[in-house]
């Protein structure tokens, strides 16, 4: 799925190319942001 979107990604429009490369920086942050408050622990202080 992932090599698909970056396959089509480079193929596509300039705005379309930025486009996806906001979404994948998007989606990295949320994973890096997930994952250090799961190692933090965060996550069990409700």
């Amino acid at each position: 799925m992932l090599t698909e979107l970056f396959h089509n990604m480079m193929h596509s429009t300039p705005q379309g190319f930025v486009g996806v490369s906001l979404i994948f920086i998007y989606f990295a942050i949320i994973l890096y942001t997930a994952f250090y408050r799961i190692r933090k622990g965060e996550h069990l202080d409700h």
